[in-house]
């Protein structure tokens, strides 16, 4: 499985972003499909995720009710949109897939640069 994470850029405070992930080499339906950021300095964090079944996402508790993760499995793609951006989301956000009986995330995207600028 490959993932191509991209959409990354700079924004201003207050603004919204969209990110995408595209996936090939496997079943793209059959994953869970997840976000990831890591901050300059800090450790990588879950951002949220979305089921490969029923299409049910869920949130870091920091980011529910910004973030929103959908998916559209005819495009082997899933999204990040990303509103009401502060300073404090800027970094490097990835995309990752695993299996629904898969305790971890097995494959990884490379990463999109987000940079929010007050």
């Amino acid at each position: 499985v490959q993932l191509q994470a991209f959409g990354g850029g700079s924004v201003q405070a207050g603004g919204s972003l969209r990110l995408s992930c595209a996936v090939s080499g496997r079943t793209f339906g059959g994953y869970f499909m997840g976000w990831f950021r890591q901050a300059p300095g800090k450790e990588r964090e879950f951002v949220g995720q979305i089921t490969s079944n029923d299409g049910k996402a869920s949130y870091s508790t920091s980011m529910k009710g910004r973030f929103t993760v959908s998916r559209d499995d005819a495009k082997n793609t899933v999204y990040l949109q990303m509103n009401s951006l502060n300073p404090e989301d800027t970094a490097v956000y990835y995309c990752a897939a695993r299996l629904p009986t898969s305790a971890r995330w097995d494959y990884w995207g490379q990463g999109t640069l987000v940079t929010v600028s007050s």
